[in-house]
């Protein structure tokens, strides 16, 4: 289960010279002066690339209206973005040196000078400014007033089966600013949101796992079902809980104490503190302790129907479950956004930087790439690349329909797992025997076939892929320097001779059929709400998991922070801190088999059996090595000490 915003950083004459991280940096630059500008500075990526000529429909009117944000540069955004880079960087002289949330704005953030000119501008232009935060300068007004802050005019343009206003040319902000200006968002009004009254609905309707079950990998052989592969196949684990999962990844007595996560989805679950106490007790994980989970949350929620709020409910649950049955020693934050849209979802990372509520964040929300404009990719690689001069790590969930072709027609990575900034986390099947024994990992995808209706063989098997981890090469964001050397020059290289972003960086579990066990009060038939248990997976799991894993490492190291952790990630690659993960790890085909309540309550409607088919993502193939569906691979034993030598 995975929301989608779709639908549902030494001194500074050091860091002035260190090389930048070419592209992914780009995005967080003011541009320079344009021929078609003049006296003005072009704010890129600020036209759609669906705002074409073949879609215009003409002019908006004057008296509509715009609500948009002015992200500010600061005082040194190319500064920023070095040091992001060496701070996080093992083999720079400056690694490890963060700076604390307060230096970082007096080195890096706007000034008030700035803002009161930013604020100047606008109020001149004729836009009502409604909020000044460290970051952006909120305003709202008609076109004719956008118009002339950003000089460009707004048309409108088909998009798919809709029309949305949008520059007809990259907007510009006066040189006179200096480039206090880093992009303005919202001068397009396409949806910028992640899915997973404006009160907060009760929980959804209740969902429950049919059996039968095993309790471990291959506990329960299906006997009487047909073969799969030439041979029994196994029912799929009940949902496998933190006792197991720590096993797989190499725990040890490491609980994560002393270390801070935090958590962002959108909205937050009525029920979260009662739901995450009971499943910790049901699970033999380690009651919470006085404070140990709390809640930052808006004043107001909205856009609660529209986002489909209390889905977002389960997102919180299984992400606050999932980490504390891994690091239970870990503290947790959930940081709750006001709706499913960019704007939101960027105050609260904005939050958790500003603030420095946690070292470690956890993200299970994203969309296709195709959907990301350049104005808010910048606007998200700021906050960062903040986050990472401050020593904290964001881990993004890669996305969970493998390649997006059956999603969206197009073969394309997702965001903001893309960002060169953030952690990619892929998915895998997992396979834990008795004893708690890794047995084996698969990388996540399934395909699915039914049983016939005489019970004698799998209708068209093996079936129809259903759903598998987000990965591949991103078309806009450059390859980051940490790639090089690891990633195959055939995914770097994919979509530009120069080298593209691949997806993801690091895996864990992540498949429903090897899920994880999760416990949340949900809305039964009968309108009471329960608490009730569940499998569930999806890299809205491995996400989790991994900054809990992250926490244990963290602990290793003595609870010095770890930051951005991908160059350290990668310069760990080929070692024994990782499962290599290949699609058939036993040297055969592997398959489940599942049964479900045909309601997904009860059996009043009867029972649907099927064979998930595993190691079958989509165009996307775990091999050995670097791959777009597992990264470098999962967390081996050795993975957690291995931090205390970094």
């Amino acid at each position: 289960m995975r929301s989608n915003r779709a639908k549902a950083r030494a001194g500074v004459s050091m860091a002035a010279t260190l090389p930048l991280l070419a592209g992914a940096l780009a995005l967080g630059i003011p541009a320079a002066h344009a021929a078609d500008h003049p006296g003005r500075d072009t704010l890129a990526g600020t036209k759609p690339a669906w705002a074409t000529a073949g879609a215009d429909r003409g002019a908006t009117p004057d008296s509509a209206q715009v609500s948009a944000r002015v992200y500010l540069a600061g005082r040194d955004a190319a500064g920023l973005a070095a040091y992001a880079k060496a701070v996080s960087d093992p083999s720079s002289p400056v690694y490890g040196r963060y700076l604390s949330a307060k230096q970082t704005e007096k080195r890096f953030g706007a000034t008030k000078a700035q803002v009161a000119a930013v604020t100047s501008w606008l109020k001149a232009s004729g836009l009502k400014v409604t909020a000044v935060t460290r970051h952006y300068v909120a305003v709202t007004g008609d076109v004719a007033a956008a118009e002339k802050a950003f000089g460009t005019q707004l048309h409108n343009y088909a998009k798919g089966s809709r029309t949305y206003h949008a520059p007809s040319r990259t907007a510009s902000a006066p040189d006179s600013l200096k480039g206090a200006v880093l992009t303005v968002t919202g001068l397009d009004n396409a949806p910028h949101k992640a899915s997973h009254k404006d009160q907060l609905p009760p929980p959804d309707a209740v969902f429950r796992n049919s059996g039968p079950f095993s309790s471990y990998h291959g506990s329960n052989i299906a006997s009487t079902l047909p073969d799969a592969y030439g041979t029994k196949i196994p029912y799929a684990v009940q949902g496998y809980t933190g006792k197991q999962l720590r096993a797989a990844y190499g725990a040890g007595k490491r609980t994560g104490k002393g270390v801070r996560v935090a958590i962002t989805d959108a909205y937050a679950s009525p029920t979260i503190a009662f739901d995450a106490a009971t499943y910790a007790k049901k699970h033999g994980d380690a009651a919470y302790t006085t404070g140990q989970l709390r809640q930052v949350l808006p004043k107001n929620y909205t856009k609660t129907e529209e986002c489909g709020a209390a889905g977002w409910y389960g997102e919180e649950t299984l992400d606050v479950e999932a980490v504390h049955a891994v690091a239970p020693g870990a503290s947790i934050t959930y940081v709750g956004a006001a709706s499913c849209y960019d704007n939101d979802l960027l105050d609260s990372l904005g939050k958790i930087v500003d603030g420095h509520l946690a070292d470690i964040v956890s993200n299970s929300w994203g969309d296709i790439e195709a959907n990301q404009t350049p104005d808010l990719a910048a606007a998200y690689d700021q906050v960062f690349q903040f986050g990472a001069v401050q020593g904290i790590g964001f881990y993004f969930s890669s996305g969970d329909n493998g390649d997006e072709v059956d999603n969206t027609g197009t073969k394309q990575v997702d965001t903001p797992a893309n960002s060169a900034w953030v952690t990619a986390v892929g998915g895998t099947s997992l396979a834990v025997g008795k004893y708690d024994k890794y047995l084996w990992e698969t990388g996540w995808g399934t395909e699915k076939a039914s049983l016939s209706a005489d019970g004698t063989s799998w209708v068209n098997f093996p079936g129809a892929f259903t759903s598998g981890a987000g990965g591949g090469t991103s078309r806009t964001v450059a390859e980051p320097y940490y790639q090089k050397g690891a990633v195959p020059d055939s995914l770097a290289k994919a979509n530009s001779a120069d080298g593209n972003r691949v997806v993801p960086d690091i895996a864990a579990i992540a498949d429903p059929n090897t899920g994880f066990k999760v416990g949340q009060t949900q809305t039964f038939p009968d309108g009471t709400q329960q608490y009730s248990e569940y499998r569930i997976g999806g890299t809205s799991l491995a996400a989790p998991v991994i900054a809990a894993v992250q926490a244990l490492a963290q602990e290793a190291r003595g609870g010095k922070a770890i930051g951005f952790a991908n160059p350290a990630i990668y310069a760990k690659y080929g070692s024994k801190a990782y499962h290599d993960v290949t699609d058939t790890p036993t040297g055969s085909e592997l398959a489940v088999a599942r049964v479900d309540f045909a309601n997904g309550f009860d059996a009043a409607n009867g029972v649907l059996t099927s064979v998930r088919s595993l190691g079958k993502d989509s165009s996307l193939k775990a091999v050995k090595g670097y791959d777009d569906v597992t990264g470098v691979g999962s967390p081996a034993p050795g993975y957690v000490e291995s931090w205390r030598r970094h």
